[in-house]
């Protein structure tokens, strides 16, 4: 079997085709390899590449596999990990100048998860500084591109993972959705995004930006693989206080084609203006497609969903002034070379060592946390997200999965999101409000633009029903084909590839 065909399987697929000794874990590393020095220099979806490691990692994970003590469906499978999750030994920078030199002792929670799953990890994945931004365009390591389209932007701030799985870099990865970094990105790259019920997933050792919302979850080619990466990464966790122990996580057994009489709540707020046309038309045709499988489905008034991004922006700032203090150049980072005594070393060595989107959100932050501001916006904020998440509670009154669109536009131009920052905030108008309310929520392709770039299907359940989502979207998934990205379909020849609209016009 060739390389090229190794890549085309599905995690799920190749950890099967691993235990039938059709395929050796080392095949499946040196796939991976293979396209990563083909595209990487392109794409830039990765900070660190732990090639040695990998390869130690494979002939351990193998000699477990063969001996019958690994039997996880996704033992023997090359991962990503973005790099904002603790790696013992492996550097981990948040994709900022600050934490350039940063390498953990221990490892986050999610990841050691994975590692007792039998998966085999092949680096970090680039992503917006300190997981601020919706283009992957704020890392301090360069931007990341598209695989779909190399003039334009992966989404953000998972958008190195996002990018890597679309074009085979890696099998799956893992991401972190603060605001909807996991699920605009998997829209923008064309692939599916999970982001689970807040709680679920620890969050040790996945350095904050906003702890209230914050979420691990996994980033995949299929719901299939998302399920059973899910399954893997959630765990109850002592050192993290904010997670759930759970006993309804079997995942995968959601894996059927089957919605008949599943009730589908579509918000009229979410297709009025701002919204592509394409998009609208792509979205609406994936309901069409649910509703002729058996499902139910209504349209209806999600209120106060047009107040969730000023919420949103209030509170992660608020969070994120405070997690980034610990920032400082005293224990660990970048300390500036020349300074004068501790509270200049400090003004230096923050701010050359952050970038100016962190900047302006750590004065965000910090100016509606300050005394005379706390309750005119702090207080509104954390008011308006408990109502925001009471108009959710009376949706699921009703229904059982609601469906909308994962953002207003397909991936745009490099350069174009960070002329106007508000205009990028506004491109999370369709995800944040699931953070805010702590709710599930999966992101999976449904069609193409005109340009040639992914439309991503959003559907959100309510807290625990993760396998509700799961159900709803492996249906839909069934009725279509799984369409790879020009990097993933031709490899090095993808990346010269022209847009769509210029092939027509040849």
């Amino acid at each position: 079997m060739s390389l090229k065909e190794i890549r085309k399987f599905t995690a799920v697929q190749l950890a099967e085709k691993i235990k039938q000794k059709e395929v050796s874990v080392l095949e499946a590393l040196q796939a991976t390899l293979e396209q990563i020095n083909q595209v990487e220099a392109s794409l830039n979806s990765y900070v660190t590449v732990e090639a040695e490691g990998a390869m130690q990692q494979a002939a351990e994970v193998q000699k477990k596999i063969d001996s019958g003590e690994l039997q996880s469906p996704l033992a023997g499978v090359p991962v990503a990990i973005k790099d904002n999750m603790c790696t013992e030994g492996l550097l981990t920078t948040c994709s900022s100048k600050i934490l350039e030199n940063f390498v953990p002792t221990y490892t986050a929670e999610a990841v050691l998860n994975l590692r007792q799953a039998g998966a085999v990890i092949l680096g970090k994945t680039n992503m917006d500084e300190f997981a601020m931004g919706s283009t992957t365009e704020t890392s301090a390591f360069g931007i990341t591109r598209n695989p779909w389209n190399l003039e334009h932007v992966p989404g953000g701030s998972s958008g190195g993972s996002c990018a890597a799985v679309a074009a085979q870099e890696c099998f799956y990865a893992l991401g972190s959705d603060t605001g909807g970094s996991i699920r605009q990105p998997s829209s923008f790259c064309g692939v599916t995004g999970l982001k689970p019920t807040y709680g679920t997933v620890s969050r040790y050792g996945l350095i904050a930006y906003g702890s209230s919302l914050d979420q691990i979850g996994p980033v995949a080619k299929d719901v299939t693989d998302c399920a059973a990466i899910l399954e893997a990464i959630t765990s109850y966790d002592k050192k993290d206080s904010t997670s759930l122990n759970r006993r309804d996580t079997d995942f995968t057994s959601a894996l059927k084609r089957d919605v008949t009489g599943m009730k589908i709540g579509i918000p009229r707020d979410y297709f009025g203006e701002g919204l592509e046309k394409e998009i609208k038309e792509a979205v609406l045709a994936a309901a069409k497609t649910l509703e002729k499988q058996g499902a139910i489905v209504e349209e209806f008034d999600l209120s106060l969903a047009e107040y969730a991004i000023p919420a949103y922006y209030v509170i992660a700032c608020a969070e994120a002034s405070s997690n980034l203090a610990r920032f400082d150049g005293v224990k660990y980072g970048y300390r500036s070379k020349e300074y004068e005594g501790l509270h200049h070393m400090y003004k230096k060595s923050r701010s050359q060592g952050f970038g100016p989107e962190v900047k302006r959100r750590i004065m965000l932050g910090s100016f509606v946390l300050s005394s005379g501001y706390y309750d005119a916006y702090y207080l509104k904020a954390l008011r308006t997200k408990a109502l925001i998440k009471q108009a959710f509670d009376q949706a699921f009154e009703v229904y059982d999965v609601i469906l909308g669109p994962a953002a207003p536009t397909t991936a745009p131009v490099i350069g174009k999101s960070l002329q106007d920052p508000l205009k990028m905030y506004l491109g999370d108008i369709y995800t944040v409000s699931v953070n805010l309310a702590g709710l599930p929520g999966i992101s999976v392709p449904c069609g193409l633009d005109g340009k040639g770039l992914p439309i991503g299907l959003q559907l959100i359940g309510d807290c625990f029903q993760e396998k509700k989502i799961i159900q709803a979207a492996y249906t839909f998934e069934q009725t279509r084909e799984r369409q790879l990205s020009p990097v993933a379909e031709n490899g090095e020849a993808g990346l010269k590839r022209q847009p769509r609209e210029q092939e027509e016009k040849v």
